[in-house]
């Protein structure tokens, strides 16, 4: 049991990254990851909704919807699961942290539509994971996330005083630094773990 739930961490956070390897929630990636307190606040709320949404939707799945025969119901089910968690990460921050809020923008609404929290609850599914390793997959999901942000913000406070060619300029700069730090982490898919 143990060691599964250590792959299903390594493998969440490094070897199947949702960002690097599997390509979910590239939307808040490359639009909140221009500083690295904003980066960072926004895999906070990531982890957290991540998280949570995943043992809400296990014990929805669970004992709600596969009991009463409405498995074809999973997807919007838990859509309206991860809408709810995100809108109160929102009312909290608004509250709370009204300069992250504001830091965030229109990204922090987005995690409804981000595909990577979407992503973890449905695998979640697909893998036949347990309770424990459902909550587990879906907060070490939320660090791998939190990780690529981080690590992609601050590589792009390094390239504001990089020199590059002229036609690189803007988001196409980003979007080969982007390409590059995936390539590293794909050093991570040959690991054997166990």
């Amino acid at each position: 049991m143990l060691t599964n739930i250590l792959a299903i961490s390594l493998g969440a956070i490094l070897t199947n990254n949702f960002i690097f390897s599997q390509f979910l929630g590239i939307c808040p990636f490359l639009g909140c990851s221009s500083k690295v307190d904003t980066a960072t606040g926004m895999g906070l709320a990531v982890v957290f909704v991540m998280g949570l949404a995943s043992a809400i939707c296990w014990v929805i799945d669970t004992y709600i919807l596969i009991p009463l025969g409405l498995a074809f119901l999973e997807t919007l089910a838990f859509i309206l699961v991860i809408a709810s968690l995100v809108q109160f990460v929102e009312m909290f921050l608004k509250k709370s942290v009204p300069s992250l809020y504001s830091a965030l923008g229109i990204y922090l609404p987005l995690i409804t539509t981000n595909c990577a929290v979407l992503g973890v609850v449905l695998l979640n599914v697909q893998n036949h994971y347990n309770f424990i390793e459902s909550v587990v997959y879906g907060i070490t999901g939320g660090l791998g996330f939190m990780l690529a942000i981080v690590l992609f913000a601050s590589v792009r406070e390094r390239i504001e005083f990089a020199e590059y060619p002229e036609c690189f300029e803007g988001f196409s700069i980003c979007l080969i630094s982007a390409g590059l730090v995936a390539l590293a982490f794909m050093g991570f898919s040959g690991m054997k773990i166990f």
